[in-house]
């Protein structure tokens, strides 16, 4: 499934319908909160430090790896690549790509066809996790 959006901070909760859906459509509800919660920290991170021209859109890609698991993309334009952070205790954000590596399986950087990058994760089902996930 693949999907553009603008840089306004609502395409995060319109982005997040649509992976829900598609993980029902694919038996993979049960992964429905850490993978909403990794597409928001991607599609946050690419809205507010992409650095890219007006006009240029966010694009989502989802995609089933069989037998349990999902491919969650966020492509931009700008060449700079995410990396995590060390906040301080203070510090009110920095913290988005430590919780990526902390819910999925693993997760990158690559370069695309065309401008830019595609930051990507992959999120599995435990052993015995297919469900609902409520």
């Amino acid at each position: 499934m693949v999907l553009r959006w603008s840089r306004h901070p609502s395409r995060v909760a319109l982005a997040r319908v649509e992976l829900r859906t598609a993980l029902a459509g694919w038996g993979l509800a049960a992964l429905e909160e850490p993978a909403t919660l990794v597409l928001s920290e991607l599609l946050t991170n690419a809205g507010r430090h992409a650095r890219v021209p007006a006009g240029r859109q966010i694009e989502t890609r989802y995609v089933p790896l069989p037998p349990d698991g999902v491919r969650i993309e966020v492509h931009d334009a700008s060449p700079v690549r995410p990396e995590p952070k060390a906040p301080g205790p203070d510090d009110h954000g920095g913290r988005g790509l430590l919780l990526v590596a902390a819910l999925a399986d693993s997760w990158g950087v690559s370069v695309r066809n065309g401008p830019g990058k595609v930051v990507w994760a992959h999120l599995t089902l435990p052993p015995g996790g297919r469900g609902t996930g409520r």
